[in-house]
């Protein structure tokens, strides 16, 4: 199994087009499927309210995640700020919606990641990744050059814009996208994105072709590969069992999936019943037994 991340592997011509490449697209930005146009090397601002500079909220090793990317000394988290969704139960949201978080350059991120690194961390996890992706890729690219060398985790909502994933291919090595809806009106009502169950399902088409089924080490740490997230919904609002079989028969039957169950309300949840209590255990069960039903590779087994 080659241990070696994606990215060392690019050649250094090849990585300084894809940042250059990123950062053109900016000036009418286009990074995430919202599509605003805006130019934000102006300091212009779109859905998200992200501008020019990247906005951290908090990094460091974080053992909240999946046994294979936490290992023994945890992985290593930038927590990005905004987001393209708007999701009205958000648990991040003082991050996502209320914009907490600091402005760093791209020689600070890159001095992140170096840091995380040097904590021992097993990899560097992006998380809501998608409208810094010029600043990212500028970074690891800088902290490549003096010897960063974790594999890359792409942490994010699933939304994604095909485009901008072409611009990660040969540097992310593992993607964890969520997979949040199977209906479009649920999507537009929760999120503010009708499209977002379409917009996913082609997104983790392209992570799988990218990077295929989850590739675990001999140390029990992921290394390569999707690692899908499905957060339960109360009254089955997300769609679980046709995400399932979205999964099972168009991703693969191997794919690794995560039937998340600590929903519970927060930010404007209880304003949109029956958001505003947490799933059953009944529910949950369900959920479950879904991905069982068609084959997928369980975390919780």
């Amino acid at each position: 199994m080659n241990l070696s991340p994606a990215y060392r592997q690019l050649p250094a011509q090849e990585f300084a087009h894809r940042v250059g490449e990123a950062f053109r697209r900016m000036q009418a930005c286009d990074l995430c499927p919202r599509q605003c146009g805006v130019n934000r090397l102006r300091g212009e601002k779109g859905v998200c309210r992200a501008g020019r500079e990247a906005v951290v909220f908090s990094y460091g090793p974080h053992f909240g995640e999946e046994s294979p990317l936490v290992g023994t000394f945890g992985s290593g988290t930038i927590f990005f700020t905004y987001c393209p969704l708007k999701c009205v139960y958000c648990q991040n949201y003082e991050i996502s919606q209320l914009g907490e978080g600091s402005p760093v350059s791209v020689e600070k991120l890159s001095r992140i990641m170096l840091h995380l690194q040097k904590q021992g961390c097993h990899n560097l996890n992006l998380v809501t990744p998608t409208h810094f992706v010029p600043h990212i890729l500028a970074a690891l690219f800088r902290a490549s050059r003096q010897g960063f060398s974790l594999p890359v985790v792409y942490n994010t909502s699933g939304y994604e814009a095909l485009e901008t994933l072409a611009l990660l291919d040969g540097i992310v090595d593992i993607y964890m996208p969520d997979y949040k809806y199977a209906d479009g009106e649920i999507a537009a009502k929760y999120s503010g994105a009708r499209d977002y169950p379409e917009v996913a399902k082609v997104a983790l088409r392209e992570m799988q072709r990218q990077v295929g089924d989850l590739k675990i080490s001999e140390q029990g740490l992921a290394v390569r590969g999707l690692l899908v997230r499905h957060l339960v919904l109360p009254a089955g609002l997300a769609g679980t069992e046709q995400v399932m079989e979205f999964l099972a028969r168009e991703i693969s039957p191997n794919c690794f999936v995560n039937v998340m169950g600590q929903y519970y309300p927060a930010y404007r949840a209880r304003e949109f019943p029956p958001l505003d209590r947490r799933p059953t255990s009944q529910e949950y069960r369900q959920a479950l037994e879904a991905a069982r039903r068609w084959g997928l590779r369980l975390y919780q087994d």
